[in-house]
């Protein structure tokens, strides 16, 4: 043990970029560059730099690629409309990406899309790495310290310092390295299908539809007990929406959150006293008062009055289920104590295993406790087949035992 401890005080080496890390912009430095990225061998490494905090959009601002034998390629997509020639000559290989579900979206709104996917911060959690972050799996694997200092900046900045784009460069740099290496610690636990199960569903994998209403996602909104304070602080935020879209402006940074709940909140009759509020901050609350004070008169003189709770098809919180369902909430407690065994003997987070809201899902329904019906639900819920195989026999039992146990009597109100 000791020893172990004082090989991890080690200091690694510092990873250096090896680029090149001129910025492609124009359309023929593109194809020059697709054709380098075509002519090298083995996965296509790629990651995309956005703006999150700063702008309104999640769109890519930086792509980067890497390649054995054709070098490194930064590419600014906000100056080129066509990307085509780069998804031609690498869209039909395996694209190794570090916590996919951040990037692809992004990638896919520029026209770039992978025909296989590896992503190494999935497969560092079917491995049961306790660290995932690319910094920690770089350590861990390739033996090489990456900067970190770059990672929430503004990339929509421009020219994008030097220093920016080595560390952009090493996010992709150390990437084929790390997935050679983790490919083979999944191939020795046993679990390289269990990977490319995941990774294809990653890949197939679309956005949740956008909420139908938006707006409730404010932060603190659960405080407002009154519907026509909630009407304001809806019309608040689509105000704050409109305005933030129109300028490319992350909204929490015009107005924050807590100032438009306090706002919704306040029984404020005029706009100086709104601009008089010290909870009324933000960069835009002064320069912008008129919108928000029209806002706040729209939200005072609707009859469209939204209602406090939004009705849900989900379970209620498990929180409540001993008082509502105490069958279910049996159910719930003794599958998840199975689900996490099986997690234990597989070495991975219970939640890769089977997300909580599916295991939720198949406790609060009345699923007969038998291992083809909770597979039957289980799949209904995209369970992947190495889910199903390794969980449903398990949670059936979970199941029979809760439902043969004696019920514990439902919680009162003292």
């Amino acid at each position: 043990m000791a020893e172990h401890a004082a090989e991890s005080e080690v200091e690694l080496p510092l990873a250096q970029a090896q680029g090149p890390l001129d910025v492609i912009a124009d359309a023929d430095a593109l194809a020059r560059a697709a054709d380098r990225l075509r002519a090298g061998t083995g996965p296509v490494a790629v990651d995309a730099e956005r703006a999150n905090g700063f702008r309104y959009s999640s769109r890519a601002y930086l792509v980067q690629l890497h390649r054995r034998g054709a070098g490194t390629v930064l590419v600014d997509p906000t100056a080129i409309d066509d990307l085509s020639v780069l998804q031609e000559a690498i869209g039909g290989e395996e694209w190794i990406i570090h916590a996919a579900s951040q990037d692809l979206p992004c990638l896919r709104e520029v026209g770039l899309e992978p025909a296989q996917l590896f992503d190494t911060e999935l497969g560092a959690r079917l491995a049961g790495f306790e660290r995932v972050g690319l910094a920690a799996v770089t350590e861990r694997l390739v033996g090489l310290r990456l900067r970190k200092e770059h990672g929430a900046s503004d990339w929509s900045t421009r020219p994008i310092p030097r220093a920016w784009l080595e560390y952009a460069a090493l996010d992709v740099e150390v990437l084929p390295d790390a997935r050679d290496a983790l490919a083979a610690e999944l191939e020795a636990q046993g679990k390289r299908e269990i990977a490319e199960q995941e990774f294809a569903f990653a890949l197939e994998r679309r956005p949740k539809p956008a909420a139908a209403e938006p707006w409730r996602r404010l932060s603190g909104i659960h405080a407002i007990k009154d519907r026509r304070q909630l009407a304001v602080a809806r019309e608040l935020w689509l105000a704050r929406d409109d305005l933030a879209r129109s300028t490319d402006t992350a909204p929490g940074r015009l107005v924050p959150d807590r100032s438009l709940l306090a706002a919704a909140m306040a029984d404020v009759d005029s706009k100086g006293r709104l601009a008089a509020r010290k909870d009324f901050s933000g960069r835009a609350s002064r320069a912008e008062l008129d919108r928000w004070w029209s806002a706040i008169e729209r939200g005072r003189a609707t009859e469209d009055l939204p209602s406090l709770r939004v009705r849900s098809d989900e379970p209620p919180p498990p929180r409540f289920w001993r008082s509502r369902r105490p069958e279910a909430d049996a159910r719930l407690k003794a599958a998840r104590a199975a689900v996490q065994a099986v997690a234990d003997e597989l070495s991975m987070p219970a939640e890769n295993l089977l997300m909580p809201d599916t295991l939720r899902r198949v406790a609060w329904e009345p699923t007969p406790p038998t291992p083809e019906a909770v597979a039957e639900v289980l799949r209904e819920r995209d369970a992947r087949p190495w889910q199903v195989a390794a969980t449903a026999q398990r949670i059936a039992a979970a199941f029979v035992e809760a439902d043969q146990a004696e019920p514990d009597a439902p919680e009162t109100a003292s």
